[in-house]
């Protein structure tokens, strides 16, 4: 047997901003959520009834990439232009990006996607195995998720 993702669970500032944008902007779904004072979550999908991402607002300040945990989270799209959908809508949304569009792994790589921030400052991506041909790659021989 081995293992493999369940769910992520992310620390959130406020419930309401972050529900607003995991579900409206980027799709998911809401199964469950309380918001008992002092213990609001969410349980969000993609569609099943098993949670994919799991909000828990319990954190204070920003997101600290320098420190010790998450370096980012990634989502696979099914298609390029599912990834162009998504910049389109985080764009309206006015989400500033790491980098312009979508750009390549790495030198060469055929995978690629778009580098984002959440509304805590949480690192995402939205990339696909192949579509990212010709893409820009920001990094020559370092991968591109490795430094945003």
């Amino acid at each position: 047997m081995s293992l493999r993702t369940g769910h992520i669970g992310l620390n959130v500032t406020d419930l309401d901003r972050s529900l607003a944008f995991y579900r409206d902007v980027l799709g998911f779904a809401l199964l469950a959520e309380g918001k008992e004072e002092g213990r609001r979550f969410a349980f969000l999908g993609d569609g099943g009834d098993q949670p994919v991402l799991t909000l828990w607002q319990q954190a204070e300040g920003v997101y600290d990439g320098g420190r010790p945990g998450l370096h980012h989270l990634a989502f696979a799209a099914e298609s390029i232009e599912r990834v162009g959908e998504y910049e389109a809508a985080l764009r309206a949304y006015g989400v500033d990006f790491q980098h312009e569009g979508v750009v390549a792994h790495r030198e060469g790589a055929a995978s690629g996607g778009i580098f984002f921030h959440d509304p805590d400052g949480i690192r995402l991506e939205i990339s696909v195995a192949e579509g990212a041909e010709g893409a820009p790659a920001p990094h020559e021989s370092a991968p591109t998720c490795g430094f945003f």
